[in-house]
């Protein structure tokens, strides 16, 4: 997987140097046939289709060694060889090693989703089902077999909405967010999962704002003795966690409210808050807070929809007028840091993001 991040991020660094095209940004990841398989690959077609993609849909590939798990944005599947000209875009391990491939995909981005965790990948996976085993959730234990597995996602989840990414990962593709995080994360997710939100609360966050909560709370840690450090990157990961859990949060709301009741004003424009994917605090917090039609929706389809409806977008504004000057070279100092580190993670309270994590939609007959 790192060999395929770094083809990426090469790829990328050239068209931020103008020397090549966006469309040359992408790295082909293959399907390697197994040696000891002499029958044809299974669902090998139904494995072709995926790739048919209309340009509104989203096709993702999860690729994971039971340890970590990535998605993958899938532009297109091919069946044959990839020519020479193509080999700029391939890891150069697959010729070194002469590996043959059932299919070839290839991936405009990388997102890790789960990393260093074997408990994270079974959670994570559970959220998929299985086509071709009666749309039961996938398990690594005894379901891996006649792999890829053609899956769905149920809940809708998109990772590679370019207004998402421009709002959280700037103008990097996510494999170069991931890249910049570091080492440490994963320890610090653990510690936040056993001993701040339990298992429930914090696989009820989207991996993004995970990973937003753990940077946020090690770069805490590193410097809370250090007075003279500018505490912006704590709370602006912080902030990048509650704003994605809201958005994911109000999107899965909206899909079960009618026409009316999930239409709002973003910007001066009517937008369908089911397909509008990259709300700011500020816009959160007047759109959860100021429509009553949808306010009235919320209600009957949100569990805790009390507290997101009242009290959610007063955090959101408190927040937002902290967080924006921070985002725009303003500084924040460590008490500041302090109170709303407290507040969101939870340390002598329940934490908001406790909070946003018990807020969900609820389940049919509920």
């Amino acid at each position: 997987m790192d060999e395929h991040r770094r083809v990426l991020r090469e790829w990328s660094r050239r068209f931020t140097e103008r020397s090549v095209d966006e469309d040359d940004v992408y790295v082909w990841w293959g399907k390697v046939k197994s040696s000891n398989r002499q029958q044809p690959m299974v669902h090998r077609a139904d494995a072709i289709a995926v790739g048919e993609q209309r340009d509104d849909e989203e096709v993702q590939i999860y690729l994971t060694d039971y340890r970590a798990l990535y998605v993958g944005e899938v532009l297109e599947v091919r069946s044959d060889d990839l020519p020479a000209s193509e080999n700029a875009h391939v890891p150069s391990y697959y010729r070194e090693r002469e590996l043959r491939c059932d299919l070839w995909f290839r991936l405009g981005d990388i997102r890790r989703l789960v990393v260093d965790d074997t408990l994270g990948v079974v959670e994570e996976l559970k959220k998929l089902a299985n086509v071709h085993y009666n749309d039961r959730p996938v398990s690594i234990y005894g379901g891996m077999v006649n792999l890829p597995l053609v899956v769905t996602r149920p809940d809708g989840a998109r990772f590679f909405d370019p207004d998402e990414r421009e709002t959280l990962a700037g103008d990097r593709l996510w494999a170069e967010f991931d890249a910049e995080l570091g080492s440490g994360i994963a320890l610090v997710e653990r510690d936040l999962r056993d001993n701040r939100f339990g298992e429930v609360l914090w696989y009820a966050l989207e991996p993004a704002a995970r990973v937003f909560v753990a940077t946020g709370e090690r770069l805490f840690r590193d410097h809370r003795v250090d007075g003279s450090f500018d505490f912006s990157p704590v709370v602006t990961s912080l902030a990048k966690a509650v704003e994605v859990q809201g958005n994911a949060m109000l999107r899965r709301a909206a899909l079960k409210l009618s026409p009316v009741a999930r239409r709002a004003s973003v910007g001066g424009q009517t937008v369908d808050l089911a397909e509008h994917r990259a709300l700011t605090l500020g816009e959160l917090a007047r759109v959860i807070g100021g429509e009553r039609d949808l306010s009235e929706g919320l209600a009957r389809v949100l569990d805790n929809a009390r507290w997101f409806r009242e009290i959610f977008p007063a955090m959101l504004d408190a927040l937002a007028a902290v967080r924006n000057p921070a985002a725009h070279s303003g500084t924040i100092d460590r008490g500041t840091a302090t109170q709303w580190r407290n507040r969101l993670v939870g340390v002598g309270c329940e934490g908001d993001l406790v909070s946003l994590a018990k807020t969900r939609v609820k389940r049919v007959g509920a």
